[in-house]
């Protein structure tokens, strides 16, 4: 049962929205057409089975790793609107 303002099932309908938001920046950081056969950043030789489990591959193993360590976390959005989460 919600309080106040909020209709029923609203804290639900947060916590899906927050999991689509989650699901489409993934999706969007997916590589898109083909794969190289050579990595973009060292020009070492990606391996074919790399290329196929990952259509449109750019970086090899390793400067992926280096690139994965750069992308920092997504705080997200408030979606609470409370004084409570605004402070974190």
């Amino acid at each position: 049962m919600a309080g106040g303002f909020a209709k029923d099932g609203a804290v639900q309908e947060q916590i899906d929205a927050t999991i689509e938001d989650a699901v489409s920046r993934a999706r969007n950081r997916l590589p898109k057409g083909p794969s190289l056969t050579n990595c973009k950043h060292c020009d070492a030789n990606i391996p074919q089975a790399r290329q196929e489990a990952i259509p449109g591959v750019r970086l090899c193993v390793n400067c992926q790793a280096e690139e994965d360590k750069k992308t920092e976390a997504f705080a997200g959005y408030n979606r609470r609107g409370s004084k409570d989460s605004q402070l974190r």
